[in-house]
């Protein structure tokens, strides 16, 4: 059994020698790939597809197999050999024999190499490549992991002598180091014992257990369960099958697919008939699992491949594209400009006819207004001025009844000319009261109808639209509301309107000044209430109350 943050380790241990000596730039080259490699233990995709990135983009060698290196680590770990083998390849192709610097990182790649092919049953290549790596392994730390590699490739192979020699001398290799002397010790005796199946390899099994079981060294309890239970298995199934429940708990702790799928085997062959189905059933599941989620994760890799190398072709044709419609981007930003200047000036000019439109329509209004009055009262007014100019004895009940008949068409007449603005009222107040609204504050008016303001007199109508208009200016000014409510409501008696807002209010003892003044005059004046409701910072609420008949 290897563990599989084994090699994580040793590129972690060997990180610090991939730095540049000499003096610090200003700009950390190393800068992308430390984040690629932060990502390694909480992100894993997030990390393939920056160590992608880098080994897509970066000018460092250096760095471009340090990337390969580790998207295979990631590949391996998930299940995903092949696509770990390309990924190795792609790794040595950046490194050179002939440089000193490169040579530690051929080693770790070569025996990458080793254990994808050792997993995928290729077990010739694996041991030629454990043989490279031990070519370039200076270092005897690392030495002693890829010579256990090239023990395992030569076990398979049924190389039992050669694998001895070589488990031998790990153990050497490992003497001060136990923990890694007790997986040579159980290495040693596993192929001993495959050799001759007469050799007792208990003894140096448990020693091994026991050293784990002291050191806390979980995979190596594993591995331990492991061989146990095979060596048990044929002269004492029960402890064959007690060790097998051993390496479940344990594997299960560690998290550990492959092993908990092998366990479950074992249990499958040494338990009682009546419990060989449920471990039958729990091992076809775990089986179906762990194919789905290598399945997943192999996909997840070629697609995050994928989507670097389709990103990276969009970009060279999206520059060509971008090289190409420079000029027409500029000619399409000037049509626009010209567009945009040109709306400018129709709306204004639209806006100046509709004024002067509304100008003529006042215009001809009151020149009708004029006419009516002259044609209407003047004449009769001459008429009757005349008559007692010229005629001193003037009958008193003929003058009477004349000036009653023109007092009579006089106020007619008023009704009718007083008539025609309440027609457009509505209109004018809608267009005054939303024209303060903008971005940042909409205006809302309930209740804006004919029918209310020919409720209210004549006079009542000029204060009020006064009186409306200062308090949006106010409010424009020094509320900085969001929301404006005006609402228009009728009761017995009563035109009501309601201002409200949502701005900043007024602070307690807050005095108002010549503007909101003067609009508590103007509504006096004409008979009505008006009552402010505010306190900082929970906005505003006007009532206007005026009385009608």
């Amino acid at each position: 059994m290897r563990k599989p943050v084994l090699l994580l380790l040793l590129a972690v241990w060997l990180f610090p020698s991939c730095q540049k000596t000499g003096k610090r730039a200003d700009i950390d080259p190393w800068a992308a790939y430390r984040k690629a490699y932060a990502l390694l233990s909480t992100n894993k995709d997030s990390a393939f597809l920056y160590f992608n990135l880098l080994a897509e983009n970066s000018k460092d060698k250096g760095q471009v197999a340090l990337a390969y290196y580790n998207m295979a680590l990631l590949q391996s770990n998930a299940g995903d050999h092949y696509g770990a083998q390309e990924s190795l390849t792609l790794s040595l192709k950046s490194l050179d024999e002939r440089r000193p610097e490169d040579r530690n990182y051929l080693a770790l790649t070569y025996n990458e190499l080793t254990i994808a092919c050792f997993n995928l049953q290729d077990f010739p290549a694996s041991l030629s490549y454990s043989e490279h790596a031990l070519k370039f392994a200076a270092d005897s730390n690392l030495r002693h992991y890829i010579l256990n590699n090239k023990g395992n490739a030569l076990q398979k192979l049924k190389r039992y002598d050669e694998a001895i020699a070589v488990f031998s001398r790990v153990m050497q290799l490992t003497a001060n180091d136990t923990t890694e002397h007790a997986k040579a010790l159980t290495n040693v005796a596993a192929t001993r014992w495959l050799k001759d199946r007469a050799y007792n390899a208990a003894p140096d099994f448990l020693k091994a257990l026991a050293i784990r079981l002291e050191r806390q060294d979980t995979w190596g309890q594993n591995s331990s369960y492991a061989h146990l239970s095979d060596f048990y298995s044929a002269e004492k199934p029960d402890s064959a099958f007690i060790y097998a429940q051993k390496m479940l708990g344990v594997a299960d702790r560690l998290q550990s697919p492959d092993d908990k799928l092998e366990a479950v085997r074992k249990l499958i062959l040494l338990s009682p008939p009546e419990k060989i189905k449920t471990y039958y059933l729990k091992y076809q599941a775990l089986s179906d699992s762990i194919a789905s989620v290598r399945r997943a994760a192999k996909n997840q890799f070629a697609l995050i491949r994928y989507g670097v190398e389709k990103n990276k072709a969009e970009n060279l044709v999206l520059q060509k594209a971008n090289t190409e419609k420079k000029y027409q981007l500029g000619f399409v930003l000037i049509l626009m400009i010209c567009g945009a200047t040109f709306l400018i000036f129709w709306y204004r000019k639209r806006k100046q006819q509709q004024e002067l439109d509304k100008r003529n329509a006042v215009e001809e209004t009151r020149q009708k207004d004029s006419k009516k009055v002259h044609d209407t009262l003047a004449n009769d007014i001459y008429r009757i001025m005349k008559k007692v100019q010229h005629d001193p004895l003037v009958d008193r009940s003929w003058l009477e009844d004349n000036i009653d008949e023109v007092y009579q068409r006089a106020r007619d007449l008023s009704y009718e000319i007083n008539t025609d603005p309440d027609e457009y009222f509505t209109e004018k107040m809608d267009d005054l009261l939303t024209g303060f609204a903008n971005e940042g504050t909409a205006v809302v008016l309930v209740g804006n109808e004919k029918e209310f303001w020919q409720k209210l007199p004549a006079a009542s109508k000029p204060e009020l639209k006064y009186v409306l208009q200062e308090l949006m200016v106010n409010m424009q000014k020094h509320s900085r509301a969001r929301n404006v409510l005006v609402r228009f409501t009728q009761q017995e008696g009563s035109c009501l309107v309601t201002y409200v807002d949502d701005g900043i209010g007024f602070k307690d003892g807050h005095v108002p000044k010549n503007g909101l003044k003067n609009t508590g005059n103007r509504i006096n004046a004409i008979g009505g209430e008006i009552k402010f409701v505010s306190s900082a910072g929970k906005g505003l609420e006007i009532q206007i109350a005026i009385t009608v008949i």
